[in-house]
């Protein structure tokens, strides 16, 4: 199922109709198919995706972390410090436009906004979406060098002596952390490789 028919899918279940879904993807799909993204794009939804069709029966809300999947980056700009608070947002405003979503809006509303922060969470669901976000960290290091490479070039506007420490800062508050990973499974698989790209990073930087 591509990213369209599971988008589809999901919408009609939660009560909108065809023109509707038809609308609400082609201005998604045009928000992730910006210019300026080039990591937090339609590939990373795709990817995010996979990763919940592999792990959905651990969670509670399904649809609820699918619909936040869709539009936790739908606001991105590098200039902005709010762009998680605005996709969420956002994101409860198209969940409110059919009266018949039996959706839970808390959830959506605080499952996209802890995509900033990355920390742990009450909520169970909600830290397997912050691992399905950060997955990427554990990649090997030949698909981890594009992806960063791919975040400095979404940051290109500022030069190296201002991203360089930014991103240094960024890459070391994972560090600093107890974990990276939120749930149990991504600890046991992924936080070793995470942990060793990031400082390799750290070196390069």
């Amino acid at each position: 199922m591509n990213l369209q028919e599971k988008y589809t899918d999901l919408f009609s279940r939660i009560g909108f109709n065809a023109n509707e879904i038809e609308a609400l993807w082609l201005d998604l799909e045009k928000a992730y198919s910006d210019k300026s993204r080039h990591y937090h794009n339609l590939n990373h939804l795709k990817e995010m995706i996979e990763l919940f069709d592999e792990y959905q029966n651990r969670l509670k809300n399904p649809d609820e972390i699918l619909f936040s999947i869709f539009y936790h980056d739908y606001i991105y700009k590098a200039t902005r410090k709010d762009n998680e608070l605005k996709s969420a947002e956002y994101a409860l405003k198209i969940e409110t436009h059919s009266s018949a979503s039996l959706l839970n809006k808390n959830l959506i509303f605080d499952a996209i906004c802890a995509t900033q922060s990355h920390q742990q969470n009450d909520i169970e669901d909600i830290n397997w979406l912050i691992d399905f976000d950060l997955k990427i960290l554990a990649k090997d290091w030949n698909d981890y060098q594009i992806y960063f490479n791919q975040i400095r070039k979404e940051y290109r506007i500022y030069p190296d002596f201002l991203y360089n420490p930014g991103r240094k800062k960024a890459l070391e508050h994972f560090l600093e952390n107890e974990y990276i990973f939120q749930t149990e499974e991504f600890r046991h698989q992924f936080e070793k490789e995470a942990r060793e790209n990031i400082k390799r990073e750290i070196l390069l930087l």
